[in-house]
């Protein structure tokens, strides 16, 4: 674990202040329309860490978290920090901008979570009509869900209310729970972006700004809207920037919108989780839809990649036609869908959900014990993030690769960028490694009693209310390659060591 702080870089404030700065008549200082923050000058900033110190703390209370918040977080199992929380919390709390890397699953929500609703119960701020007071930006409706499922217990225990804003579904519970006021608002870019265009929604009194997985935004092309979005807020706000890297245009918003960043990273920036096994199955056509079948017949959870939405679908399909229960996840379900076939995969009603890259990163479930690319990723970051969704919270886990032979000379390569040596093993049907890795294969499960999914086309469902949040808040627990062939946040982290729940 590293942290390093910057010493380039003009101060727009006192990085230890605790609310807005003041204004001669004492009255908080905020640009007076959305976009009137003034545009930051960029400035070079330093992203590699040093050395330094961290607190080794057993428990909250040691890093400063006020006692509600540490009560609320014990109430849900969470007593012990993970690193990237005992390395941040102290210079967030103390109202530094902050970069924290580290991989899925390290708790990089929790960390952002305690000091965003600590700097707002403490500001003297008020809840207005239609201007959140914290803005959290996410690149996915799915990872939006699990911010707000694990944010919400910590904000009520500062009587903090949540909404969340994303696209898929209506906008009228939105815009009710912004008109009737919040504190904390967890946004995608996209949907923000429409309601401030249609005067529901202005940006001119956040204190803090976090971007969540903010790599991910910039793969998705949100980096623009992003930017607009950071433009319409104070200058002088605190910023919280987690991710998994700290690259691909990151740096720009680095230099642009923070100042003196302090940067943590408890992980490697591209280095694989050191509890996964990678194999790569080097297998014929004829046989892969048999080897996918052996693959995910276990009795633990898999997760299966394809290359395209079609592809996992109708991977799906035959798996459940062959008495293995499988939801689908991808950008053509519903947000209805989408929920339920995540519920289902989370609840461990279905052991099985086959996906594509679009939903990788919004995929927070504890106990995957396999991870399966039936379609080899284009790129390394890719790998990364879809193997990423097994070994979480210290776990072991199992990444497998399908390989062609047309295939080889992209896979060699994927490994080469992704700093992997995986396990290379010619596979047919019924072969030895198949079953060491899977174990026993789970009862068969008649389709009929197996629910699909509904198409997008059917409309959307509203999203229901966390606790302690207005409505318009959703609780939802909830590539590239050769395309598969032959064939569809409680938050919690439990046992006083964060080893369960689907979002940290």
């Amino acid at each position: 674990m590293s942290t390093t702080t910057p010493s380039s870089g003009a101060a727009r404030r006192n990085p230890r202040r605790r609310g807005p700065r003041d204004n001669e008549s004492g009255a908080p200082r905020r640009p007076s329309t959305p976009g009137a923050a003034a545009q930051p000058a960029q400035h070079a900033v330093d992203l590699s860490p040093s050395t330094a110190p961290v607190i080794d703390a057993a428990d909250f209370g040691v890093l400063n978290v006020p006692a509600p918040i540490v009560a609320a977080l014990a109430r849900g199992g969470v007593t012990a920090p993970f690193p990237i929380q005992s390395a941040t919390l102290p210079d967030s709390l103390a109202g530094r901008d902050v970069l924290g890397r580290g991989k899925t699953g390290s708790g990089k929500t929790i960390a952002f979570a305690i000091p965003t609703v600590v700097r707002l119960s403490t500001s003297g701020g008020r809840r207005e009509t239609k201007r959140p007071r914290a803005l959290i930006l996410v690149p996915t409706r799915e990872l939006a869900n699990q911010v707000a499922e694990t944010l919400a217990p910590i904000a009520n225990a500062m009587s903090l209310k949540v909404t969340t804003v994303f696209g898929g579904v209506g906008q009228g519970p939105q815009v009710t729970a912004l008109r009737m006021g919040v504190d904390i608002l967890v946004a995608c870019p996209g949907r923000l972006e429409d309601l401030i265009a249609q005067r529901h929604c202005r940006l001119d009194q956040v204190e803090v700004t976090v971007l969540d997985e903010a790599d991910h935004m910039a793969d998705l092309g949100f980096l623009p809207a992003v930017k607009r979005l950071l433009d319409q807020t104070p200058g002088d706000g605190q910023r919280l920037l987690f991710s998994a890297t700290l690259d691909n245009g990151i740096d720009v918003l680095v230099r642009r919108y923070l100042t003196n960043p302090v940067v943590h990273s408890v992980d490697p920036e591209v280095a694989p989780v050191s509890t996964m096994t990678h194999h790569v199955f080097a297998v014929s056509a004829a046989d892969k839809p048999t080897i996918i079948r052996e693959l995910a017949q276990g009795q633990d959870r898999s997760l299966l990649f394809t290359r395209t939405k079609h592809g996992a679908k109708k991977l799906a399909k035959v798996l459940t036609a062959a008495g293995i229960p499988a939801v689908e996840m991808h950008g053509n379900l519903s947000q209805n869908a989408r929920e339920r076939n995540l519920e289902s995969f989370s609840a461990g009603t279905t052991r099985v959900l086959v996906a594509t890259d679009i939903a990788a990163r919004g995929i927070h479930v504890d106990d995957i014990a396999l991870v399966v690319h039936v379609d080899p990723p284009a790129e390394h970051k890719a790998y990364l993030h879809r193997s990423g969704r097994t070994a979480r919270a210290g776990a072991e886990g199992v990444v497998v690769t399908l390989m062609t032979p047309d295939q080889v000379g992209d896979v060699k390569s994927l490994a080469r960028a992704a700093r992997i040596e995986p396990i290379i093993t010619r596979v047919a049907p019924g072969h030895s490694m198949l079953e060491a890795l899977v174990g026993p294969a789970a009862e068969y499960v008649k389709p009929s009693a197996v629910a699909y999914d509904e198409p997008a086309a059917r409309g959307p469902r509203q999203p229901s209310t966390h606790r302690g949040a207005r409505p318009g808040s959703s609780g939802s627990k909830s590539g590239s390659g050769r395309s598969s062939t032959g064939h569809s946040a409680s938050g919690r982290q439990g046992s006083g060591r964060q080893g369960s729940g689907r979002s940290r």
